[in-house]
């Protein structure tokens, strides 16, 4: 397969991703298609050899057909965080089920999905909710279909461990709504080879692969290590659920993208964390890197005013 269209390349996932299918295609040519609507937000993969970035809104459907036209597999990593039910719908749904109609009219058939752990029709949140939808229309559209569910990611670049790691830059103590949630973070890097080896291995095809690191945290020990490795840690204090639910509510009402919502509050009702009933990453052949072993390098590295990137990035979405 040497001609890949990457739906979400230009995001955190998308940059590790395009990095490991240019590895991948070792200069063999072919063509690594990332669309986005913004085109300087493909900045950072034009210096990528046969990474092209084209402008293109993948919501229209005419756009999306001529996209996907001549393409040998396609990689959806289209996601949102934040919004109400349509915007939920129209992601994590509506954009799969257009998906599937135009590779079945294009004649593509293998197609690679990054969904999340938790998702079920009856979950609480309306992101856990749509995002089940998406993989039910997927997989019942009689293409070649691999799933990943990821946990919550982490690497260079994440807004996870470097939002609270900037966080505790700024303020002498936190309080954190859903400190006691589990999560079980994966490294950004391990999901983009998991793809990569999906896709090469016709074995794939019609699984679903949960992608989770070695160890279970609660979300205050996470906030801790972003702290202690940033060099900055403080006081977390959890906070009792209405409180925890006035502070989603405070900082939903932020400039930019919100950096906690009541919808992300739902979601940390259900484990973030692997049900070891599905194959993982060890499936695949990829040993999960623990998170002790690469969050410490590039957290411990924000010094002086870089330390209020994390912080900066969020107000700028």
């Amino acid at each position: 397969m040497r001609n890949i269209l990457v739906l979400g390349g230009t995001g955190f996932v998308g940059r590790a991703v395009a990095e490991r299918l240019v590895r991948r295609s070792g200069g063999a040519g072919g063509r690594i298609v990332v669309p986005t609507r913004r085109y300087y937000r493909g900045n950072h993969l034009r210096s990528l050899p046969t990474v092209e970035v084209v402008q293109a809104n993948v919501n229209d459907p005419q756009q999306l057909a001529r996209l996907v036209a001549g393409c040998d597999a396609v990689i959806n990593l289209v996601a949102i965080l934040h919004g109400n039910e349509e915007a939920f719908r129209r992601t994590h749904a509506e954009l799969p089920r257009q998906l599937a109609e135009a590779c079945r009219a294009a004649g593509v058939r293998r197609l690679l999905h990054v969904s999340a752990l938790g998702v079920s029709p009856d979950a609480p949140s309306r992101y856990l909710r749509s995002k089940a939808a998406g993989e039910a229309v997927l997989t019942s559209s009689g293409l070649d279909v691999t799933l990943l569910r990821p946990s919550v990611l982490f690497g260079a670049e994440d807004r996870f461990m470097n939002m609270f790691a900037g966080l505790q830059a700024v303020f002498p103590v936190m309080p954190l709504a859903g400190a006691d949630a589990k999560f079980q973070p994966c490294w950004v890097d391990d999901v983009a080879e998991a793809l990569v080896r999906c896709l090469d291995r016709t074995e794939t095809i019609g699984q679903t692969y949960e992608c989770a690191g070695p160890t279970v945290y609660t979300l205050k020990q996470l906030v801790q290590l972003a702290g202690r490795w940033a060099g900055h840690e403080r006081p977390v204090i959890g906070l009792p659920g209405p409180l925890g639910r006035l502070q989603a509510g405070v900082m939903s009402l932020l400039p930019g993208e919100p950096l906690m919502s009541g919808d992300n509050l739902d979601s940390m009702k259900v484990p973030n964390v692997a049900t070891g009933q599905l194959p993982g990453l060890q499936a695949l052949g990829i040993t999960p890197a623990p998170l002790e072993q690469v969050a410490p390098g590039y957290l411990g590295g924000r010094q002086g005013i870089a330390r209020l990137d994390p912080l900066r990035a969020c107000a700028r979405r």
